[in-house]
């Protein structure tokens, strides 16, 4: 399997474990999107850690990639404070449509900051799956403007989260070191808001954060094996994947049906999915 296939198939596996963890984030009811998102981290960071402790890789991280590794850090903790707010504070179609930006933003960021070139079928197939996006989850015309606008903002500091991951990929960091490193550095930064405003949480809410920060740590890992192994422009449209996911998920925990908008967005990603396969596995062979 060479580096494209895995990150497609990384990539795709992320989108899973993401839509599992925004189903149980919005199954833990009324919460802090702080709070929601210091548990999401403190899980990745003692699975991360652990994965270091038995693989017997160094928790240090080289110091010619810490600057990038902080960076790193903050705008995924932007990306996910953003992200998470928006979960609870707008409709989850509207939130999901947000954050959905964010592959697409990797490809910009790519490209200004990495030099990584772009070739229009790309970026044909990446604005094709965003539309088939918005076919499936149907963003709602009441949007709350300053929760939409933290919404957007998220998903640009995931954008640039994705394309540091990408750099550090390159610079031969190890991806369970850059796990460890955000988890910490979220949970450190979040830490003062949870011990002065920590609001209680019963036995169901806990029970559904803590299988969040499980779904969260296999879509992290899973991320950061992606673009470590394949820039954004070459797997970004596999990301959209989550849409799907969403939908099958919110059918077995919800009871939702897809209308035919629904079933006519499936149809375009899934299409532009294999397009976007088949064209890179020609190139690479």
């Amino acid at each position: 399997m060479n580096k494209k296939t895995k990150a497609i198939f990384f990539i795709t596996a992320s989108a899973f474990f993401f839509a599992l963890m925004n189903t149980f984030v919005k199954l833990s009811g009324e919460l802090p999107a702080i709070q929601k998102s210091f548990f999401r981290n403190l899980i990745a960071l003692i699975a991360a850690g652990l994965i270091l402790k038995k693989s017997g890789i160094s928790f240090k991280p080289q110091m010619k990639n810490l600057k990038l590794l902080i960076v790193r850090s903050i705008t995924g903790t932007i990306g996910i404070l953003g992200n998470f707010y928006a979960v609870s504070n707008l409709q989850l179609a509207d939130a999901s449509m947000l954050q959905k930006l964010s592959p697409f933003l990797a490809i910009i960021f790519s490209f200004i900051f990495l030099k990584e070139k772009v070739k229009l079928y790309q970026i044909l197939c990446v604005t094709a799956a965003f539309i088939g996006s918005l076919f499936v989850i149907k963003p709602g015309t009441d949007v709350n403007i300053f929760p939409a606008l933290i919404g957007l903002i998220g998903a640009m500091g995931a954008g640039a989260a994705y394309t540091a991951v990408r750099a550090l990929g390159n610079r031969g960091e190890k991806g369970p070191v850059i796990v460890f490193f955000f988890s910490a550095f979220s949970c450190i930064v979040t830490l003062p808001y949870i011990l002065f405003n920590y609001a209680h949480m019963n036995f169901y809410q806990t029970a559904m954060l803590l299988l969040a920060g499980i779904a969260a740590a296999g879509g992290q890992f899973s991320v950061t094996a992606a673009y470590s192994n394949a820039p954004a422009k070459d797997i970004s449209v596999f990301d959209y994947s989550q849409v799907i996911f969403a939908a099958v998920f919110g059918f077995i925990f919800v009871g939702d049906l897809p209308d035919i908008y629904s079933i006519f967005g499936y149809i375009i990603i899934f299409g532009i999915s294999f397009i976007m396969f088949f064209i890179n596995k020609k190139t690479s062979s």
